[in-house]
């Protein structure tokens, strides 16, 4: 399933480049939310589809990709769109790095041209059966 846009939106809060630091990262180094703005924790978004089963088995960037969805549909339920994220967490089940820059690789895709804040990590093992890539988020919204 394609990844949808983000809706444009005015962000609550500021994402921080600092020059100080290597621009090698593709994302901002950190994000100011002002008081006021209405913070919304996503859960882990996982790649399963509307009957609870893992689509895209063995294939890092299908379950990224279904995995974006969810988190998209999440993030609307709760009011927030992409353009509010602050912090991502993008776990992906493999000791490759190849798997994690192909998850990270759907992800920055998927919400560019917004960078938050984003931590990519290789973890042992997830919890549904034959689940790679789990994505977790922060929004903030006014």
């Amino acid at each position: 399933m394609p990844a949808v846009p983000a809706a444009p939106s005015t962000p609550a809060a500021r994402l921080v480049r600092s020059p100080r630091l290597s621009d090698v990262a593709e994302y901002a180094y950190s994000a100011v939310v002002p008081s006021g703005a209405r913070l919304v924790y996503a859960a882990g978004a996982c790649p399963l589809d509307d009957d609870g089963a893992t689509v895209g088995v063995g294939d890092v960037r299908a379950q990224a990709a279904r995995t974006m969805e969810n988190l998209r549909i999440s993030l609307e339920d709760a009011g927030a769109t992409f353009g509010d994220l602050v912090k991502t967490t993008v776990y992906v089940a493999s000791t490759s790095q190849d798997d994690l820059v192909a998850a990270w690789e759907v992800v920055r895709d998927t919400l560019a041209p917004h960078d938050p804040p984003s931590t990519l990590l290789g973890v042992a093992a997830l919890g549904y059966d034959d689940q790679l890539v789990e994505v977790e988020a922060v929004a903030a919204v006014r």
